[in-house]
């Protein structure tokens, strides 16, 4: 089916729901107005729509591949890549004086939700580079600025990280990649990674690795790690080309999805002489400068959720209008299967947790934008991320698993498109930080950050919307609104029951009831959200209402037992899964 961007939501999403526009008052979205918003996201759309939208299934059957050293990417793809640098797209939150537009990232994930919903595998090559631009924008010299920040923001040249090697994954303590420093002031580069996303292709005439490795004599674990910058081509003095670097791509993985995303392993000093890196930061601070590009990697990976989740809610209501199958109350003959209430149970389902998970991924980007100045919204973007990510992510492989669900037998097939949906949403919950080590983040340092009242104020504006719905009789909200503050309650006592294991040192009872916490807490962001929609939305006022109590009868009704498997079950998985261990 063909792809729809839905601008209409996603701005009013992005200015009224997640806050933009109350971030413009504050001074926080600097030049952007609201018909800038518009626009901007219009634009995206028909690009989106029209180029990058019809590449997704060639992709995906295409793949990229490695050829005599070098990957090749489906066709099409360069074409559009070049299309895509044309428009601007990758300058959006640049540095003006590098020639960026200065725009909020929230704009940015906005529009990186549309990209990901026409073409994930194609996204991910941007959101790599936008994280880049930003870990050389704060941690980088002047020279290191000057020679590669223009052609990072501009799109011309992609960015990558390089982080994982075979016997160093989530926990990044046993990095083995060295760093040998050299007279001149570089490094030379000897190890390798892998499940480097674009680590090689032929859109970009240059790639700018950002690598971790130790220097000599390095302190061991995480403390001892140093980021590097290693050009795939090295750059002369007057900016133009010049050799190339000794690393190179040595295969390309074969993947369940996002078949066009090359994920390649890297080799660094394949022809004895190391690859020449650029210290970026401080020696042994590697990680503070990393976890700049994660950071904000994390809300776009959480936003992929979404992206994906929306790309399969548009092609399952649209094939079950069309789908013709058995008797339906007040209809003659086959019914349309969206007639049938379990179909429209599932359509409800994934709409309204879609529409939650972006909510939540847009809110923690206008937390990030208002926090580069307010140490306020600072601590509330940090304790939305991991929610962003990991919650975000689940809801993109749920509403993905219902799409074929809905599409039945066809939707196992792969002629439909639904499948490749599933296949490339199982990846998000995976990479830039496992949705359980997502969930131990939220557990052991974000809901105790200024001892909790980083959390209680959040709370307390979740409660501020369903004070508001209490009274809002109109739409009929007020049992959404008694819903959500018994899942706020819920969720404000498992809060501190985790919190007061933490600090009897009893950890492990606290981490085991981490991801059902997680889940709650995302369940009941999501239902406020859908309420503060159904408060302010002027279009479709009955429908986000009906939207909103659906959502809060069938998910934040159970968030107390979510909330309760989260500080009551701890002794059982620490005990019961003994015998799986042995």
């Amino acid at each position: 089916m063909s792809y729809t961007a839905p601008i209409a939501e996603i701005a009013f999403c992005l200015e009224a729901v997640a806050g933009l526009a109350e971030a413009r008052e504050a001074g926080a979205a600097g030049e952007l107005a609201a018909a800038d918003t518009h626009a901007v996201l219009a634009e995206a759309g028909r690009f989106a729509e029209e180029v990058l939208a019809p590449l997704n299934r060639v992709g995906d059957e295409a793949h990229s591949r490695l050829q005599d050293g070098a990957v090749v990417t489906p066709p099409g793809w360069r074409e559009a890549y070049q299309r895509w640098v044309e428009g601007g797209w990758g300058s959006l939150i640049g540095d003006p004086d590098y020639g960026g537009q200065g725009l909020p990232m929230a704009l940015q994930i906005a529009v990186s939700d549309i990209w990901n919903q026409a073409n994930a595998a194609f996204a991910l090559n941007p959101l790599l580079t936008v994280s880049a631009v930003e870990a050389v924008g704060l941690h980088a010299g002047a020279a290191l600025k000057r020679t590669y920040l223009a052609k990072l923001t501009s799109g011309e040249w992609s960015g990558t990280m390089n982080l994982t090697e075979s016997q160093s994954g989530s926990d990044l303590s046993g990095i083995a990649t060295r760093a040998e420093p050299q007279a001149d002031g570089t490094y030379r580069l000897f190890g390798q990674k892998i499940y480097i996303t674009y680590g090689e292709h032929d859109l970009t005439e240059n790639i700018v690795h950002m690598v971790l490795a130790r220097v000599p004599g390095a302190p061991e674990g995480t403390r001892g790690i140093s980021l590097f910058l290693v050009p795939k081509v090295l750059v002369n003095e007057d900016g133009s080309l010049g050799v190339r670097n000794d690393l190179a791509c040595v295969g390309v993985e074969k993947k369940l999805g996002i078949h066009a995303s090359p994920t390649c392993t890297m080799a660094y000093g394949v022809a004895g002489e190391g690859a020449v890196g650029y210290l970026v930061g401080e020696a042994n601070r590697g990680l503070a400068a990393m976890f700049t590009m994660m950071n904000n990697a994390r809300v776009a990976v959480g936003t992929q959720g979404a992206a994906i989740a929306e790309r399969a809610s548009q092609q399952a209501i649209a094939y079950a209008r069309e789908r013709r199958q058995g008797r339906a109350v007040g209809l003659e003959g086959a019914a349309p299967i969206i007639a049938h209430p379990d179909v429209k149970r599932m359509l409800l389902t994934m709409t309204g947790l879609t529409q939650a998970a972006r909510a939540i991924c847009y809110a923690c980007a206008v937390a990030l934008d208002r926090g580069r100045t307010d140490p306020f919204y600072k601590a509330r973007a940090d304790l939305l991320t991991p929610i962003a990510k990991a919650f975000a992510t689940d809801i993109g492989v749920e509403v993905a698993s219902l799409g074929v669900q809905v599409h039945g037998g066809m939707g196992y097939m792969e002629e439909t498109g639904a499948a490749q949906f599933l296949r490339d949403a199982r990846i998000f919950p995976i990479y830039e930080g496992t949705n359980g080590i997502q969930a131990i983040d939220l557990v052991r340092r974000k809901i105790t950050l200024d001892d909790g009242a980083v959390l209680d104020a959040y709370l307390a504006e979740l409660r501020a919307v369903a004070a508001k719905a209490r009274g809002e009789n109109a739409r009929n909200l007020g049992e959404a609104a008694r819903l959500l503050e018994g899942a706020i309650d819920a969720v404000e006592a498992a809060a501190g029951e985790l919190r007061a294991a933490l600090a009897a040192e009893e950890v492990e009872r606290a981490l085991a009831g981490a991801t059902p916490f997680l889940r709650a807490f995302g369940l009941t962001a999501g239902g406020a959200y859908l309420i503060k929609a159904a408060l302010l939305g002027e279009d479709r006022p009955q429908e986000r209402a009906s939207l909103a109590r659906f959502f809060a009868a069938a998910q934040l009704g159970g968030v107390p037992a979510l909330a309760r498997s989260a500080t009551e079950g701890a002794q059982d998985i620490l005990t019961g899964a003994d015998g799986l261990a042995a």
